[in-house]
């Protein structure tokens, strides 16, 4: 199951960035997102390690400013992502060596949204001209992610 279906993706991609997505984009875009949360996870949790603890925290999450600053974008879009739906997914990754905190776990939705944003922006600045979407764009703003997050 994905974290976020596609009424959702849809609606916050043209929010954040005034692309249109299709059906059949949903689940390489949700891919991204989701490895992205995941490898933000991962650093965390050799964060956690090196300060001594079996807990990771939000503090132990690998933020940068842009991201940072990318949240509160998120969050003014007034579009929601279930927590329930991140933990759930998370259920099927291979798991993390130490639990997540209670106040990182309720922080997983703006984090998560926040990436989606950062990617809808990554698409709309490698195509300015045309709204609607293809896989060249989308495997060119994975490989962006990839080196910058």
């Amino acid at each position: 199951m994905a974290v976020v279906g596609f009424t959702k993706l849809e609606a916050l991609f043209r929010k954040a960035a005034s692309v249109d997505i299709k059906k059949g984009h949903a689940k390489e875009l949700t891919d991204i997102v989701e490895k992205k949360l995941l490898d933000l996870l991962i650093a965390s949790e050799r964060n956690a390690n090196l300060n001594g603890r079996d807990v990771i925290w939000l503090s132990d999450l690998p933020i940068t400013k842009g991201l940072q600053e990318t949240v509160i974008e998120f969050k003014k879009l007034s579009e929601e992502i279930e927590v329930k739906d991140i933990l759930e997914f998370l259920t099927t990754t291979p798991p993390l060596k130490y639990p997540l905190s209670v106040d990182l776990e309720e922080k997983l939705p703006e984090i998560l949204g926040a990436l989606f944003v950062v990617l809808a922006r990554i698409i709309k600045e490698i195509d300015n001209n045309d709204r609607a979407l293809d896989h060249k764009t989308i495997a060119t703003a994975n490989k962006i992610m990839d080196l910058t997050l």
